[in-house]
């Protein structure tokens, strides 16, 4: 793995090289999740595409740093990182909180530089101005548990472990705090197109919310839907790649995806 030297090397994380003309994507992760999530995308599309994937203060190899607890936080720190890696052509992905990271960090780029992402790829998540405020962060610990569970995608060995489940709880919450306090600041829409991907069976995005991007970009809206439900992307990551890859051949030189990685 290499990554950027000083300040970029935490926030970023490259698990495979690629040339340097591959289209570069960075992946933000979603609540709870760290930059790890990212790696079967990452080998499914390496060398074709160069995946660079965010960690977030607080866990992993970050895990004695502070934890953010909002998405302007995150955000605010995301863009002062990514601002040395922006001198080629790149796009955002981001799932879940994820998502909505990755649109804040798009707008400040479109806000306080000459660059921007080319696309912003947006999964598992409704649309910014459809933002309902909730209060999951502040249950007992059985309680936020029981919620993990609902979604899916936390590893149950964190959830069965005591300590495992120590470690992992307060980055959950925090990251959980972050979304449900968010609150959308109306401004100009993106100009780049936004392709979106959700689960036929999300219980936090419906299709129509889903939609509702559309107000967010000034240069189009694809919306995608797969089967599953809030972590669909754990069984299609084959499907995701394969769109990710036709999205980005209409802004780059064509790519081409092989195989799949499992998780």
């Amino acid at each position: 793995m290499s990554s950027a030297p000083d300040e970029p090397s935490r926030w970023i994380r490259r698990f495979h090289p690629a040339p340097e003309d591959a289209p570069r994507m960075i992946c933000f992760p979603h609540a709870g999740g760290s930059a790890s999530y990212y790696f079967p995308m990452s080998k499914s599309l390496s060398p074709q595409v160069e995946i660079l994937a965010v960690q977030y203060p607080g866990r992993q190899d970050r895990r004695s740093e502070p934890l953010l607890d909002s998405i302007g936080g995150l955000a605010d720190g995301v863009f002062e990182a990514l601002r040395s890696w922006s001198g080629r052509p790149f796009v955002f992905f981001g799932h879940s909180m994820g998502a909505l990271v990755a649109y804040e960090v798009a707008r400040r780029f479109q806000e306080r530089t000459p660059t921007g992402p080319r696309c912003l790829f947006v999964s598992g998540r409704r649309a910014p101005s459809l933002h309902r405020p909730g209060t999951v962060h502040l249950r007992d610990d059985p309680g936020f548990v029981a919620d993990l569970v609902r979604l899916g995608g936390t590893d149950q060995r964190f959830l069965q472990d005591q300590e495992l489940l120590e470690l992992t709880l307060p980055v959950a919450r925090s990251d959980y705090k972050a979304v449900e306090t968010y609150s959308h600041v109306s401004g100009p829409p993106l100009e780049c197109p936004i392709t979106a991907f959700v689960g036929d069976r999300d219980p936090e995005a419906s299709v129509e919310d889903v939609k509702a991007w559309s107000e967010h970009t000034a240069g189009g809206l694809d919306l995608q839907v797969f089967p599953g439900g809030h972590f669909y992307l754990d069984a299609c990551r084959a499907e995701v790649a394969g769109a990710v890859v036709e999205a980005l051949n209409g802004q780059a030189p064509a790519v081409s995806v092989e195989g799949s990685a499992g998780r």
